[in-house]
């Protein structure tokens, strides 16, 4: 299992990447903290029930925190 949140911390960090060429910082930044976790908690060694829970946690603050965006905060329609 810890081998899997290298790969989650592989992909964020492919796209963080592409944040930062795209000139889109903020995202990029959120998404380098994101590989940093990932990692980081990769290298904990810890059971796999442990890290099934963190990634549910994990998963749980993304979903509450996108949606609270997509409602309260995002203009549709508002190009750039």
């Amino acid at each position: 299992m810890d081998r899997m949140f290298r790969v989650c911390g592989f992909w964020t960090g492919m796209m963080a990447i592409l944040f930062m060429v795209g000139n889109m910082h903020e995202m990029a930044i959120l998404f380098f903290g994101q590989t940093g976790a990932f990692v980081a908690l990769s290298y904990l060694k810890l059971t796999e029930r442990a890290y099934m829970y963190i990634f549910g946690a994990y998963l749980t603050l993304f979903f509450v925190g996108f949606t609270f965006y997509s409602t309260f905060i995002l203009e549709p329609g508002i190009g750039h």
